[in-house]
């Protein structure tokens, strides 16, 4: 009688399943990792609070109150002459509102980077607008700049003018509110991004004989300068969505008859939804088209290290 003897041809099932990677280490080696659960409940929070009512507000855009097909409410808009000015009056507040809280917010920024006395309150009157709101800061500014306010009543108690000089109710006193409300936004974050940059650069071209403007052009603002964009970026989102100052201290239905107004008395004056959700949609194309243009600009900046040293 002869026996057979098979040769194992491999590993067995059992065997080869034990010598496979954990699952967990297979989803690691991928970049996926158990800490991603942490990000649950911020991507509903986004979901919940900006992508869907986003989403909604998109497709009831396309469903025109009056009929005449899904572009009727943006043929509508743009078809009107006083709605389609809303987005001219609306860039010519943003635009120059964020472009000098920027601008004025590194000089200071760049002058309070080292440590002083006095730092803590001065930076605290710096950013005390940010607790008083919009509607506060309009408040103030009617019983400030009005023609019974302070301002008006020095000026003719000085005899340097003879009439009160009309600074609210028009494009000024929106402006001049979106200056207070903003700049302090622009001031932290320029300033957030000077403390990213390694002061031994300033110090190490000091010792090489440049002057401190020379130091400031060459080396901090060049360092600064994606910061700003992303800083020019935010400034000009919070002033573009300009609404209670456009009402309280501006024209609202002429010289700051902003979109945003418009979208409002779509929506809640003549209780067309769907027209204040075609505005609005338009409004954020508008913001995204400027804050894409501003950061296609800044692709092409310095994006390296601001941090001294080798590396």
């Amino acid at each position: 009688m002869t026996a057979t003897v098979t040769a194992p041809t491999g590993a067995s099932p059992a065997r080869r399943d034990h010598q496979r990677p954990a699952l967990r280490h297979r989803l690691a080696e991928r970049g996926i990792d158990r800490t991603l659960v942490l990000l649950v409940p911020g991507v509903l929070f986004i979901v919940l609070l900006f992508v869907y009512p986003f989403l909604y507000g998109l497709q009831l855009s396309f469903q025109p109150q009056s009929g005449g097909g899904f572009l009727a409410n943006y043929k509508a808009f743009f078809a009107d002459p006083y709605q389609r000015n809303t987005i001219w009056l609306t860039l010519r507040l943003g635009l120059p509102a964020a472009v000098l809280n920027v601008v004025v917010s590194v000089p200071i920024a760049y002058a309070m980077r080292g440590a002083f006395r006095g730092k803590r309150t001065l930076t605290t009157l710096l950013v005390l607008p940010i607790t008083l709101g919009t509607v506060l800061t309009a408040d103030g500014l009617l019983n400030y700049l009005g023609p019974n306010g302070w301002f008006n009543r020095v000026l003719t108690g000085l005899h340097i003018v003879d009439q009160p000089v009309t600074l609210i109710h028009n494009y000024t006193g929106v402006f001049l509110s979106l200056i207070i409300t903003g700049f302090p936004f622009a001031f932290l974050l320029t300033s957030s991004y000077l403390s990213g940059i390694d002061p031994s650069l300033d110090r190490a071209a000091a010792t090489l004989g440049a002057p401190a403007l020379q130091r400031f052009s060459k080396i901090t603002l060049p360092l600064l300068m994606p910061g700003l964009a992303v800083t020019f970026c935010l400034s000009f989102v919070l002033a573009f969505s300009v609404f209670p100052s456009a009402q309280l201290v501006g024209n609202p239905s002429g010289s700051t008859h902003v979109i945003s107004i418009a979208a409002y008395h779509a929506a809640f004056d003549q209780f067309d939804y769907s027209m204040g959700s075609a505005v609005a949609m338009i409004m954020a194309v508008v913001m995204l088209v400027i804050i894409g243009l501003v950061l296609a600009g800044r692709s092409r900046l310095y994006v390296g290290s601001t941090s001294g040293g080798k590396g």
